[in-house]
């Protein structure tokens, strides 16, 4: 059985359109027909060699989709032949198969993590899946396999926000958004969002942020003194990648007991720089990895609220692409363009 695949062959040039052999499914592997993949900065950060040394290439890429099961391999006791499932990159319950070869019509290989999504069928180890009932469109689902674990996880899990605090956005992309619903949801009485880009800004108002700072144009301290009384925010949650962006973020939160999260990521080498006194005066800052997602307890949770309408998905879908556009998608996503980009298989 064949499939197409965007493979990165070489950093910082473009994904290449290769037919590949799929595998015969190792114990704790599953096949799946990828419906739709989002589209993430981790991604981008790959293709532009801000990771480091690529040691894996060429390989596939995609970490968060939606789709049905083909086939199960030996030992997968989660899923079945048939079933709906969202595609994590967030280690879940069951057999955990690290990676995946493919191979190309010259009979080169292609390597793979234990998921990959920019490819029609995918080999996908079992405990990066997660099960969903048909009644859902596909089309949503795969921002439940990263933007909003990520993102709203860090309001759910890593910050734990309380009712009625504060809280500053810095980067308003898919992560951040989703940062915004997740505020919201905890019931946040203040949510600053904060990015260069306007109409990002404007859809974070849309998903629930009180205000909005753009910070190209306006003087970002100023505007959180003014907002908080100069005490400055109960929580920070920083999405940009951005180096100023972080140390900003840390400088926003209040003495005695503000917590500054970092999610995105620098290149590889770059650090920020931070005033030790501030540590000293109760100011926290740690990172996440996947807002501490447990994607078995927290996925089926967030599925939940969809149901009840209370978390909105479908707002943070921007464009839609198809599989031979990836490299248009992560053009345009590191443009800002983008909320969420959407690779569209079906």
């Amino acid at each position: 059985m064949k499939t197409l695949a965007a493979i990165l062959t070489e950093i910082n040039q473009p994904l290449q359109i290769e037919e590949l052999q799929i595998p015969v499914l190792k114990e704790g592997q599953v096949l799946v027909k990828v419906a739709y993949s989002g589209v993430c900065h981790s991604q981008l950060n790959e293709v532009r060699g801000l990771k480091g040394v690529d040691k894996f290439l060429p390989h596939a890429l995609g970490h968060e989709g939606a789709g049905i099961v083909q086939e199960v391999g030996p030992g997968v006791n989660k899923v079945n032949e048939g079933d709906a499932v969202i595609l994590t990159w967030i280690k879940g319950g069951g057999l955990d198969v690290p990676s995946a070869t493919y191979t190309k019509k010259d009979g080169s290989k292609v390597n793979s993590g234990a998921i990959a999504t920019f490819m029609e069928y995918a080999v996908v180890s079992e405990n990066r899946l997660i099960f969903v009932s048909k009644e859902f469109s596909l089309r949503e689902l795969p921002l439940l396999g990263c933007a909003i674990p990520t993102g709203a996880g860090i309001a759910f899990n890593t910050a734990k926000i309380s009712r009625g605090s504060s809280v500053a956005v810095f980067g308003v992309g898919g992560i951040g958004l989703s940062a915004v619903i997740g505020s919201r949801l905890r019931e946040a009485k203040s949510i600053i969002a904060i990015d260069m880009f306007d109409h990002k800004l404007e859809l974070a108002r849309s998903l629930g942020a009180t205000d909005t700072v753009n910070f190209k144009k306006q003087d970002v301290a100023s505007y959180i003194n003014e907002v908080t009384l100069e005490s400055g925010v109960d929580f920070a949650i920083e999405a940009s990648g951005n180096a100023e962006a972080m140390e900003l973020a840390f400088q926003s939160i209040r003495t005695g007991g503000g917590l500054c999260v970092l999610a995105g990521n620098l290149p590889a080498g770059k650090t920020i720089s931070i005033d030790p006194l501030d540590l000293i005066k109760g100011k926290r800052i740690i990172g996440t990895w996947g807002g501490e997602t447990q994607p078995d307890k927290d996925i089926p949770m967030y599925l939940d609220l969809y149901r009840t309408g209370k978390l909105e998905l479908s707002p943070l879908i921007t464009q839609t692409y198809k599989l031979e556009e990836i490299n248009q998608a992560l053009d345009e996503l590191e443009k800002g363009k983008l909320g969420r980009g959407l690779i569209e298989m079906v």
